[in-house]
């Protein structure tokens, strides 16, 4: 991506710049220590935070939509939990998008169905869902994305082109294994947080605070609290005349290949 190239090219002409001054006058090694360690923490909040484009395009929202159209996204499943949230869904007659985990999918092939049959999108979140996900190289990170791929278009018939990367992380390997696969990468930008907090009006509130037209919420199909969550936001979202569609609609982009 064009950003990590400019960085890293500045960082690397300030050193060398650097390099050259300490020829004339005295710069003691800590001045470098300090733009390296600069250089490494843009690197590393440009790699955690999928919406500042750091390595990939992300779509986080949509700061057009000038209706009050939302979208509510899911990660880590499928697991027992979904079903629930699908009733919910079904009850508020709002869409939404699963970002599904390929061996979770393998657990629960008839969810991932009802999933798609129910007019959801369903998205890939890599096969395995690794804590070392973001450290495998280019080759593996393809075989992720296509076996999970194979597995949503067996059993839903469909090929997605939407990818949410594990944790948001992104990273150079990333970047150039979707342009082998051809993914859309589909961020956030009201997070939930509720693999992390558990009480549910601290959820609640975090979200509400952050809802406004063409938001895409994060939350996670894996936990009762989060299907209370869900209902009360449903609720207030209808309260508030706000209409939960897909994030293929809210983005005007295509989920599935042609």
């Amino acid at each position: 991506m064009l950003k990590h190239k400019i960085t890293a090219l500045s960082f690397i002409l300030i050193l060398i710049l650097l390099a050259l001054l300490s020829h004339f006058v005295a710069i003691e090694v800590w001045v470098f220590v300090v733009v390296c360690s600069l250089w490494f923490l843009v690197v590393m909040l440009g790699s955690s935070f999928i919406a500042s484009n750091y390595h990939v395009k992300a779509y986080c929202s949509n700061p057009l939509e000038t209706q009050k159209n939302i979208a509510i996204t899911f990660d880590d499943g499928p697991t027992e939990m979904t079903s629930l949230v699908l009733d919910l869904l079904k009850k508020y007659d709002a869409k939404a998008t699963f970002f599904c985990i390929g061996k979770n999918i393998e657990k629960h092939p008839e969810i991932l169905k009802r999933i798609a049959e129910e007019g959801h999108i369903v998205g890939n979140h890599s096969y395995s869902h690794s804590n070392f996900f973001d450290f495998y190289r280019k080759e593996r990170l393809i075989e992720e994305l296509q076996k999970t791929d194979a597995l949503i278009q067996t059993i839903t018939g469909k090929k997605p082109e939407f990818f949410r990367p594990p944790y948001g992380v992104t990273n150079p390997s990333i970047r150039r294994a979707l342009e082998v696969t051809k993914h859309k990468v589909i961020g956030w930008n009201i997070r939930s947080l509720d693999a992390v907090i558990k009480n549910e009006k601290t959820i609640f509130n975090r979200i509400i605070k952050r809802v406004s037209p063409g938001g895409i919420v994060l939350l996670h199909d894996t936990s009762m609290h989060t299907v209370k969550v869900l209902e009360q936001l449903l609720q207030f979202l209808q309260k508030n005349k706000y209409k939960v569609v897909s994030s293929e609609q809210l983005l005007n982009i295509k989920a599935y290949e042609n």
